[in-house]
Formats: C-alpha cells, structure tokens, sequence
C-alpha cells in the first residue's frame, strides 16, 4: 500500500464510470459516462483547485511560506481553501456580504477562516473590492479564484489531461461531447483548451442554471444549483472553447441527482445533477452519441 505524504496528493479527477442504469431509466440511445471528482475533504472539486492553486502561486514566487491568504467568497471554494491553506501553514481570511447566512460563516469561522463583512448591497463586487484592499494593505495573497489564471491552470494540467485520456480510451464509442457546470469558468477553459488542443471533434458543452443564464445573454435570477451559475460572465471562462450553451432548472437538475443516486448508486450534487441532466438531453435529442459529464461534488439527494 502506497504511503501518501498528504491527503491532497491522492487526488486526481476520477474514477470515470458509465451510467447504464440512468441511461436505461431514461431510454437514452448512445451512451452517457460521468467522471467523479469529489474525493477530496468537502466532498468537491474545488479541493484539488485549492491546494493546486497554491501549489502554482508558490512555484512561481507569488505565494511565500506562511503568507495569509484572502479569498471573496464563502461557499465550496472557500471551504476547501480553508483548508488547503491550514495544512500547508497559510491563514486565510475570507471576505463575504454581511448578509450572507449564518451557518456558512459558523462552517467557516469552524475550519479557522477570519471572516471579513462588505456591505450587502455591494454584492460579490463588494466583497471582492474589499479582498483586493485588505491584500494590498497587509501583503496578503489574494488568490481570485474568480480571474486568476491559476485556476484554469491547474485544469489544464491536472482535470483536462484526465478526461482527454478518458475520452482516448473509449474507441469505438468515442465520446462526443463533454458536459461541465460553470462557476468560475476555470474548470470549462481549462479542460475545453487541453481537449481542443488534441481534437476538434469534440463539443464542449457549459452548462448553468435555467434561472440565471449569464453565459447565454438570458435572465439572471436565483435558483438552487450551488457552486455553478454566479450571475456573471467570470474573467475565466473562455467562450472560444464552448460550443454549446445547456440551460437546466434547478428541479432538473435535483431530479437527476435524485435518479443517478438510485441507479447507480453516484452521490452528484445538484451541479453534477445539471450536467447529466444536460448530456441526457443531448442524447436523447440525438446531439451526440456519446456523454460524458464532470459531477465535481457529492451529496445524497433523496
């Protein structure tokens, strides 16, 4: 049995796994695949992105040892932060609207982030202003998840690799399209430059909420599909790498999460849900012959 220094260095996107119950629940004709990426300690992607990003900002000198870390932001990313930061030696501090809920700020305030309150009606704007302020006052380590290269970075080394090796394995079922959330746009640029850098005969699919459509010009509203579906177009997203814009509603992607779980036994969360609802779709619409769908968190949806 292989000793590992570190629980981060057991984390990798996968396994791949091909859904048949769902596909044969749903009458779909092709085939649909899911590449699971929740291993690490919150139960989701953003906990390989977290210690990945640090990992980049040190190589190049942008992140000394020790340096305070500060972040906009208080959902999964900024647990995992948390963290990721506490088991390398940095302090993170967290900048968030003062109305944002009580039990995510306790959640927070448990895994030992310092908590910073922009006003509520300046939004994630606000917050972010205040990340930049409090950074450059104290010599902190503003990692902006939300523009920084590092993001898509760590995706087009570590995610990217791993699904364009799992689509070469497939042979005559050769997948034809990916489908991946997004939130902020890291994931989806950084996997859709590595696959298109190796095929063009693969769509890449972004999906969001039906009720906020910020990459497709549409509504911007509130809905229930956490960890995609910011309201903005994020720095980090590259629409030249999207061939398709999927819009599904939180009730879709909740029942898929819901059906996934009792077919074949995969704990996808909602955002994970929206990206199997979305490639079910596209199969059954005879858009593609061949799924695969990135489910980047766990949860038990019954």
């Amino acid at each position: 049995m292989t000793v590992y220094p570190n629980l981060y260095r057991t984390l990798a996107p996968g396994p791949a796994l091909e859904l048949r119950g769902y596909a044969a629940a749903c009458g779909l004709p092709g085939r649909l695949y899911a590449c699971l990426d929740y291993a690490g300690p919150t139960g989701t992607a953003r906990d390989g992105l977290a210690e990945g990003m640090l990992a980049l900002a040190a190589g190049r000198g942008a992140l000394a040892p020790g340096q305070t870390l500060i972040e906009a932001g208080s959902g999964a990313f900024a647990a995992a932060l948390t963290l990721a930061g506490r088991t390398s030696g940095h302090p993170v501090c967290l900048a968030m609207p003062d109305n944002t809920p009580a039990d995510r700020q306790e959640k927070l305030s448990a895994l030992g982030a310092q908590l910073l309150f922009s006003p509520a009606r300046e939004g994630a704007t606000g917050a972010r202003a205040l990340a930049r302020t409090w950074s450059e006052k104290r010599g902190w380590h503003y990692t902006d998840w939300l523009a920084c290269d590092d993001n898509p970075e760590y995706h087009r080394r570590v995610t990217g690799p791993a699904i364009a090796e799992t689509i070469a394995r497939e042979g005559d079922s050769l997948v034809d399209a990916v489908f991946i959330g997004v939130g902020s746009g890291g994931t989806i640029t950084g996997v859709g430059e590595c696959v298109k850098a190796w095929t063009n005969d693969v769509q890449m699919v972004a999906v969001e909420p039906y009720e906020c459509q910020a990459l497709a010009g549409g509504l911007l509203g509130p809905h229930g599909i956490a960890d995609i579906g910011y309201g903005l177009m994020p720095d980090n997203y590259n629409p030249y790498v999207v061939d398709k814009i999927a819009a599904v509603a939180t009730a879709e992607a909740l029942r898929a999460a819901r059906t996934v779980l009792l077919t074949d036994a995969v704990p996808a969360a909602p955002a994970g849900g929206a990206a199997i609802a979305a490639a079910a779709r596209f199969l059954a619409e005879g858009r593609c012959r061949a799924a695969l769908c990135l489910v980047p968190g766990r949860a038990a949806i019954l």
